[in-house]
């Protein structure tokens, strides 16, 4: 008998070269160790959008990851793409199915960085395409620092699901992003915000945890950000009853 729930993580997804001379999927470690650290059963979920409802019919909880692609404009009525625009419409299109079904569940959801967009856009939001070229006077949100430190603070919105989780009103990030939400969907809120005014994190009102940090609390850069992880497996743990 299972004790532990059992979390879907999705998987990025590499063209031939490299690792195998075959299309091949990969995801750094550290998904993996904070949700077994937060007390779940972590399980990767190969792009499969026909298996959508099967894996959904599995898993107690859905984490989505990031990766170096983007949400296709045309999804949130973006218009023309911008130069650096990067698409992976395979991964796209499985991972919107799994968030859609999730919400539909009302299952747990926690996205990161490029999750979190995603979750916005499935909630009907829209997002700045390149921050750079959007935003006056912006921080470097691609840091050039490594990623296993913070690249700036995050102010965090008093009342949310997210200052719940993590008990503070500032946590320090580390920052790998070009995109960003511009404005949420309908029974959204903005939880976080850099100094900058870009928008870091978004919860939904209407389900009982559907949670999107633009930032890597994988890494652990701060002390929050497992809080993060705990409070998405707890959830998923009371799902799972």
């Amino acid at each position: 008998m299972r004790t532990l729930p059992l979390i879907g993580v999705t998987l990025d997804a590499e063209q031939p070269g490299g690792y195998s001379k075959l299309p091949w999927y990969a995801l750094r470690q550290n998904y993996f160790e904070s949700v077994a650290r937060a007390g779940g059963l972590p399980i990767a979920l190969p792009h499969a959008p026909e298996l959508a409802e099967q894996y959904l019919d599995t898993i107690d909880g859905l984490l989505v990851t990031g990766g170096a692609f983007d949400v296709d404009p045309s999804l949130y009525g973006g218009g023309p793409a911008h130069p650096t625009v990067a698409l992976k419409q395979g991964r796209t299109a499985f991972e919107l199915a799994m968030v859609r079904g999730a919400l539909e569940r009302d299952m747990p959801i926690l996205g990161i960085c490029g999750g979190q967009q995603l979750l916005a856009v499935a909630l009907g939001g829209t997002l700045i395409q390149h921050i750079p070229d959007s935003v006056p006077d912006a921080l470097a949100h691609e840091q050039p620092n490594p990623r296993t430190e913070p690249g700036h603070e995050v102010a965090i919105a008093p009342g949310t699901l997210l200052a719940r989780a993590v008990g503070g009103a500032r946590m320090a990030v580390n920052s790998a992003h070009h995109q960003a939400v511009e404005r949420t969907g309908p029974d959204t809120v903005v939880n976080a915000v850099a100094p900058d005014g870009v928008i870091e994190g978004i919860e939904s009102t209407r389900h009982r945890f559907a949670l999107g940090v633009q930032w890597h609390p994988e890494y652990a850069v701060d002390a929050a950000d497992q809080s993060i992880l705990d409070a998405f497996v707890a959830a998923c743990r009371r799902a799972g009853r």
